[in-house]
């Protein structure tokens, strides 16, 4: 009895010997919030708070103290990348020489306005502080429209460093430095290896991946660094990063496939240097935008951009006259010079003309470039006067156009590819342009983010998944549904019936393919439903719902009711869809506001009658830039028998800040369509705000008129090899659309 009272008393002083030690050592371990609320407040320079591994839920840390530059306080996981915090979970800083590292945000969403702020209060705020090491990953907000911030900086002279942004779904800038207060000014913020991950495409202003500034604080000195950091599909919208202040430097950092362009929208006084932006042909991916005054672009790498307008691999736009700050200022001293701008489509010089934005640039350079492509033999495109702009030292090669007879020499195609994998120009022809060192990226994604998370993690998408066969009968559907996981693919038996009495709700990507021409018959208001994060492809089916309940409204496929905050895919391929008419307004597909497809895809398909409309993609009615679908594509389908409208694609308002809508209408018929008296429009289809639209090939018999709105933004729409018969051609707002090889036939 002695020894064991013995070894007890030994262990209980060893014990408190390893706390005792920890703490004179200044490191301690937390694994709750009262604790770590307590470190904090007693946390002294030279102290390390390390948070257990483990999940941490609904957490609200505000983590404040006074280190130094040799003894900086450290809040940090116990091992980065094992402190996963969850739930409504924020953190702010506010003191000076604190880090914080290795913490993962997923599985929640902010409840205040930032994710990490660099601010405790509206008065207390951070000075050489650092964020390093750290992961946010779709902590996002359920609400598609709700904004937030992910990470906001505040103070000065402030870094953030080797973290990682991923997968920002709803409405809010991924990062932003405000300026809103004076001890935030002139604030010498670092901001350098970073992996700023995908960004989809919000369909709304708002979804911006980086912004320093305001429009209200724009003519305010931040002097903030941008460096080596790697941006990777960020597409949230036309300004992949936003430049809204003075003084600021964008340097060495990479643009892999993002749509967008790194945009000057105000402030003055910007070096954008050595940055390189890849496009690897993706629609509409950017490169440089330039407005204002002192504007300084050199050295930078520009290699396959596809983006048009805005949205082109180099922009030089138009000003306002005594421009308000949240409008445009005239370009004022702009200097262009020793850049690479290979195989892209477009250089846009005065872009944005109009009768507000009249003031040309002026007393501007654009000199020692390299624009040599074989993609588009119209590379620049000109609106308004390029007098203010002095071209000199130009290499183009000898295909291409010239805005201006001086300036430019034609030379030979010459592109090949380098040691690095990149395309060059030969070193003789870098060195005339004085472009500085190797062509070769700045930095790789190997480089940036922090250390433990993989880029590379797979998002399996539609048919990567397995085969399912699914026998026929009463809701084997919705039983092979439960089995499945995301990119499966069910395989229906041909010439065989699957009774759906249930809504099948799809929550992750998946295919319901027919080996023959299987037969779905639903006997439900909403066949599938759609939920977050879902994609569906329909293949090789045919959906008859003859058996649905008679009543107005019922819908084959419907998106959630609620905010949708991932895009989502729907594919009709090879399908019949047929007796949507047991009463009216019976929708192929039923959207909701807040959802946004990234595509919507008919193809090959017949459909015959139906009292409601096909695609009604019109839900975002505040006119406020938003809309429904990026991409719209009906392709050799046939319609008969259609009460309402084909397609109804809304986007309304003059925001010049979004993509599209993208439409295609290709080899289709349409007979007997948009007739209906509940058919608001009139029409058997209807684009209203469509950035590009493309009609090609289309046949109309007995059917209501297209119906066109052209709005801002320079619209593109073609409709060409098209015959109308016994129907009006056109109805619309604009005659700025072009109609070719057009047969109207009478009766």
């Amino acid at each position: 009895m002695k020894n064991i009272y013995f070894i007890w008393i030994k262990n209980i002083i060893a014990l408190s010997f390893v706390v005792y030690s920890s703490k004179s050592l200044g490191q301690v371990i937390v694994s709750d919030a009262a604790t770590l609320e307590e470190q904090i407040a007693s946390a002294t320079a030279g102290d390390t708070i390390l948070m257990k591994n483990g999940i941490w839920k609904d957490l609200e840390v505000k983590f404040t103290g006074e280190g130094t530059v040799e003894k900086p306080i450290i809040l940090k996981a116990q091992t980065n990348g094992k402190v996963i915090i969850e739930g409504q979970s924020y953190i702010g800083i506010s003191g000076k020489y604190l880090v914080v590292e290795g913490l993962t945000f997923k599985n929640g969403y902010t409840p205040t306005n930032a994710v990490i702020s660099y601010r405790t209060s509206s008065k207390d705020f951070a000075y050489h502080c650092r964020v390093t090491q750290c992961l946010i990953e779709n902590f996002s907000n359920p609400e598609r429209y709700e904004a937030d911030k992910w990470v906001e900086m505040y103070g000065k002279d402030n870094r953030f460093d080797h973290n990682a942004l991923i997968d920002k779904r709803n409405k809010g800038v991924t990062f932003t430095v405000r300026l809103n207060n004076e001890e935030s000014r002139e604030n010498n913020h670092i901001i350098e290896y970073n992996y700023f991950g995908k960004r989809q495409n919000l369909g709304s202003n708002g979804g911006e991946t980086l912004r320093i500034g305001t429009s209200h604080y724009s003519r305010t000195n931040s002097n903030s660094i941008v460096r080596k950091n790697y941006f990777e599909s960020c597409d949230g919208e036309l300004e992949i990063i936003s430049n809204k202040s003075c003084g600021n430097t964008y340097q060495d950092n990479v643009f892999d496939a993002c749509k967008g362009t790194l945009t000057m929208r105000h402030g003055e006084r910007t070096l954008v240097e050595n940055n390189y932006f890849l496009g690897k042909r993706k629609h509409n991916t950017g490169g440089i935008r330039v407005i204002n005054e002192r504007q300084t672009v050199k050295n930078n790498y520009i290699s396959g951009l596809t983006g048009y307008r805005f949205r082109g691999a180099l922009v030089v736009m138009n000003g306002v006259p005594n421009s308000p700050l949240n409008r445009y200022n005239q370009v004022d001293g702009a200097v262009i010079s020793n850049n690479l701008i290979l195989n892209s489509d477009h250089v846009q010089l005065c872009a944005g003309s109009d009768t507000e934005r009249s003031a040309t640039p002026i007393n501007s350079t654009m000199s020692d470039n390299i624009f040599m492509t074989n993609t588009n033999p119209s590379l620049f495109t000109v609106y308004d006067d390029i007098s203010g702009i002095q071209f000199e030292g130009n290499f183009v090669n000898k295909e291409e156009n010239v805005p201006v007879e001086n300036g430019f020499k034609s030379i030979d195609y010459q592109l090949t590819k380098n040691s690095n994998g990149l395309l060059s120009a030969s070193k003789k022809l870098l060195k005339k342009i004085g472009f500085k060192g190797d062509v070769e990226l700045p930095v790789s994604r190997e480089e940036v983010g922090p250390a433990f998370y993989d880029k590379d993690t797979k998002v399996i998408g539609l048919n990567e998944g397995k085969e399912i066969h699914v026998q026929p009968g009463i809701n084997t559907i919705i039983e092979a549904l439960e089995m499945a996981n995301p990119g499966d693919i069910l395989l229906l038996e041909g010439n065989e019936e699957y009774v759906l009495t249930k809504t099948a709700y799809i929550h992750f990507p998946v295919t319901l393919k027919g080996e023959g021409k299987a037969t779905i018959l639903s006997e439900k208001s909403v066949a599938f439903q759609l939920e977050n994060e879902a994609d569906l492809e329909l293949n090789h089916l045919v959906i008859d719902a003859k058996n649905a309940p008679d009543q107005s409204g019922n819908c084959i496929v419907s998106t959630s009711r609620y905010s949708m905050n991932d895009n989502y895919i729907f594919k009709t391929l090879d399908c019949e869809i047929r007796n949507l008419n047991i009463n009216h307004t019976f929708n192929f597909l039923k959207i909701y506001p807040s959802t946004m497809a990234d595509t919507v895809l008919i193809e090959n398909s017949q459909f015959d009658q139906v009292t409601g409309s096909i695609l009604a993609l019109d839900k975002e009615v505040d006119d406020l830039g938003m809309y429904n679908a990026e991409y719209v594509i009906i392709q050799q389908s046939s319609f008969k028998n259609i009460d309402n409208t084909i397609a109804d694609v809304y986007r309304g308002g003059t925001d010049e800040s979004t993509f599209g809508p993208n439409v295609e209408v290709l080899d289709c018929t349409f007979e007997n369509v948009g007739h209906s008296k509940r058919n608001k429009e009139q029409s058997s289809l209807t684009f209203h705000g469509v950035q590009k639209l493309e009609i090609d090939e289309c046949h109309w018999v007995k059917s209501a008129p297209l119906k066109l709105f052209l709005t801002n933004g320079e619209p593109i729409s073609e409709i060409k090899n098209c015959t109308f018969q016994e129907t009006d051609k056109v109805v619309a707002n604009s005659d700025k659309y072009s109609f070719e090889n057009i047969k109207m036939i009478n009766k």
